[in-house]
């Protein structure tokens, strides 16, 4: 059960692509912030990522939470990997929609997710508040919608119901109907270290607690 005087912080357990994804995903930002002004940019506190696992965890084990993860990690060639990104997505929002680049579940993320899971299991909770996430005086509010999101991430969006992707922007609705129409050429990217962030706005990768890298 949460402790409500427990202070709790929204994480994100990302893989960072590297600079074949980063370059595409920063390219449609570009476009979609033409689209969508008010957009995030894709920036210094808003990275470019994999999820993994978003969860709620006691600030306090934030400590144990990488050095469980950074565990499993380890077990892991995960630099290796080729992934294929080979769509686009959105979720709507009424006039808008978040939109990302779709990845191919691999045996190998499902995998990793699963185990990072069992990992920080011990460290999470049921629920958290708009307290959990990243703001800034420019940026004070938390879409409601987070909330459950990261509370019923697992299971969600995990094992089978898992779809990694990179998310790009905010666009209108108009724009990325128009987008999603479009063929989608497939390309192969790989990860090349992790991270935990704590979470912000529109489920972005804010504020980086934590870098995970690989093994040398």
């Amino acid at each position: 059960m949460t402790n409500p005087q427990e202070a709790l912080t929204a994480i994100d357990i990302a893989l960072e692509p590297d600079a074949v994804m980063i370059s595409r995903a920063f390219a449609d930002n570009a476009a979609l912030r033409e689209d969508f002004p008010q957009g995030f940019a894709l920036d210094a506190t808003h990275h470019a990522h994999i999820t993994l696992l978003q969860r709620f965890v006691r600030t306090t084990d934030l400590p144990s939470t990488y050095a469980a993860t950074e565990e499993v990690l380890a077990k892991e060639n995960y630099s290796g990997w080729k992934l294929t990104a080979f769509k686009y997505y959105y979720i709507p929002a009424g006039p808008i929609g978040l939109a990302g680049i779709v990845v191919e579940p691999t045996t190998d993320l499902v995998r990793l997710q699963q185990r990072i899971i069992d990992a920080v299991a011990r460290y999470t909770v049921s629920a958290g508040t708009v307290t959990a996430f990243y703001t800034a005086p420019g940026e004070p509010d938390i879409h409601p919608s987070l909330i459950p999101y990261v509370r019923d991430f697992v299971p969600a969006q995990t094992g089978k119901n898992y779809s990694p992707h990179v998310s790009t922007g905010v666009g209108t609705t108009k724009f990325l109907d128009a987008l999603l129409a479009r063929p989608f050429e497939p390309f192969t990217f790989s990860p090349i270290s992790a991270s935990v962030y704590q979470l912000g706005n529109y489920g972005t990768a804010r504020k980086e607690l934590k870098a995970l890298l690989p093994e040398p």
